[in-house]
C-alpha cells in the first residue's frame, strides 16, 4: 500500500453534508494536535504520514514517526490486519492547550480503513474498536450516538466534549459527526464537524457512550408505512414494461414516480393516520430514495 491522503471533513450544514443528519450519527471529540495514518507497504513496513505527505525520519510530523517505530503495539496490530489503514491525531501542542498532562505525544486513532481492491472502506466503531484494544491502541470514543439528529442537538454536545481535558479546564475544541451509511450526492463518503469558537468553563466526568435512541421522523414512519415494497415494484415494473427492459438511466425516473405516487396516492390516509402532521418534503423525499435503495439493491451497484 501507498500513502492515501485523509478526507476533508465538511462543516456541518453546508451543500456538501446535507441530510447526513438523517441516520444513525456518532458523535466523537475533534481534538487539536496534528493529523497522522499509518500502513504497511508491500515489503510490511510500517509507513507513517501526515495529512498531505509520507513521513521520514528526517521528516516524521514533530516526532510522530520516531514515536510509532518504537511502539510495537502499531506494527504488530498492522501484521494483523495488513489491509488496514490507521488514521488519527498525534496529540501535540497546537492552538488548545488544556489537555492533561498524560494525554501529550500519543496517537489518538479515530478512523480504521479497509483497502481493498476495488476501493476503501471505513469500519464502524463497533467493529474496529475490539480489534484495537486487543492492542491496547489508544482510539477516540463517540460521547453520544444519536437517530436522526439535528443542528441544535449536536451542539448540545459541544458543551459535554471534555474528552483529554484537564479537571476544570473548560472543553474541546469541538465534535466530529459520522454516519457510516452517508454518501452525499457527489457518491462521497464524507463526515462533518462543528467547531466550537470558544471555550467555556466547564467540566463534569463522562463514562462511556449512551446510545440516544430518538423518536423516528415522522417522514420516516410516513416511508416505513406507505412507501410499501409493493408501490416501488409496481413502478418498476411499469417502467420496464414501457422501456422493454431496464437500465440504469432510469433510475431518476423510479425515484421520482414512487415519491409522486406516495404523495398522490396516500396523502389522505397519511393525514388521518398521522393526525395533519407537518411534513418536510425534503425529509420525506430522502427516506423514499433510502427506502427505493434498500428494496431494489441490486439498481445501485
Amino acid at each position: 500500500m501507498t500513502f492515501q491522503r485523509y478526507q476533508h471533513i465538511e462543516r456541518f450544514g453546508t451543500y456538501e453534508v446535507q441530510n447526513m443528519e438523517l441516520g444513525i450519527c456518532y458523535l466523537t471529540p475533534k481534538i487539536d494536535g496534528t493529523l497522522g495514518t499509518l500502513w504497511l507497504d508491500d515489503e510490511g513496513n510500517l509507513k507513517a504520514g501526515s495529512r498531505n505527505r509520507e513521513l521520514t525520519l528526517e521528516n516524521d510530523n514533530q516526532g510522530f514517526y520516531k514515536y510509532v517505530l518504537n511502539d510495537d503495539r502499531f506494527i504488530n496490530y498492522l501484521r494483523r490486519h495488513p489491509n488496514h489503514r490507521l488514521f488519527g491525531e498525534w496529540l501535540v501542542k497546537h492552538s488548545l492547550t488544556t489537555y492533561r498532562k498524560d494525554a501529550w505525544r500519543k496517537f489518538y486513532i479515530f478512523d480504521v480503513v479497509l483497502d481493498k481492491e476495488d476501493g476503501f472502506e471505513y469500519l464502524i466503531y463497533e467493529t474496529y474498536k475490539p480489534l484495537l484494544e486487543e492492542f491496547n491502541l489508544d482510539y477516540i470514543p463517540p460521547l453520544c450516538i444519536i437517530k436522526n439528529g439535528s443542528y441544535e442537538k449536536f451542539v448540545d454536545w459541544l458543551d459535554k466534549n471534555i474528552f483529554l481535558i484537564e479537571d476544570g479546564k473548560g472543553v474541546g475544541e469541538g465534535i466530529v459527526i459520522r454516519n457510516y451509511n452517508f454518501y452525499n450526492r457527489f457518491g462521497r463518503q464524507t463526515w462533518s464537524k462543528i467547531v466550537r469558537s470558544e471555550f467555556k468553563e466547564l467540566h463534569t466526568k463522562t463514562m462511556g457512550a449512551p446510545e440516544l435512541n430518538g423518536k423516528s421522523m415522522v417522514e420516516e414512519e410516513i416511508v416505513n408505512n406507505f412507501c410499501t415494497e409493493a408501490l416501488i415494484e409496481k413502478t418498476y415494473s411499469k417502467i420496464i414494461n414501457e422501456q422493454d427492459g431496464w437500465r440504469s438511466q432510469y433510475i431518476p425516473r423510479l425515484l421520482e414516480t414512487v415519491f409522486y405516487d406516495l404523495i398522490n396516492e396516500e396523502t389522505w390516509h397519511i393525514l388521518k393516520k398521522f393526525k395533519n402532521p407537518t411534513i418536510n418534503y425534503k425529509t420525506l423525499k430522502h427516506f423514499t430514495t433510502q427506502k427505493i435503495k434498500e428494496t431494489k439493491p441490486d439498481l445501485f451497484c
